[in-house]
């Protein structure tokens, strides 16, 4: 079982999957906020939740692959916290990686 890869890699895809999970409610409330405050109509707040799922979404497939083989603390709330940060910021986190 330690030879496992995803045993390995299992408190960063812990932290993901909750980290995720928020970030879909985080993208309704903020969809329907701004869906509200921009158009008003279901499409505008569907359009907005839509976009702002596939953003959070890339976001931590990209993450996850950059990351989840270096992540080996235990899972806790603060690094629940760090995954969903890095969701939402994620573009900021690979511009700045990549800077020599």
């Amino acid at each position: 079982m330690q030879n496992d890869p995803l045993w390995r890699m299992r408190h960063a895809l812990a932290g993901m999957a909750l980290a995720l999970l928020a970030s879909v409610l985080i993208a309704a409330m903020l969809g329907s906020w701004l869906g509200d405050a921009i158009g008003g109509s279901y499409a505008w707040r569907a359009g907005l939740y839509s976009a702002l799922l596939v953003y959070v979404v890339v976001g931590a497939v990209l993450l996850f692959v950059r990351v989840a083989q270096h992540e080996t603390r235990p899972l806790t709330a603060g690094r629940v916290g760090t995954w969903l940060a890095s969701l939402w910021l994620w573009p900021l986190l690979l511009a700045w990686k990549r800077r020599p």
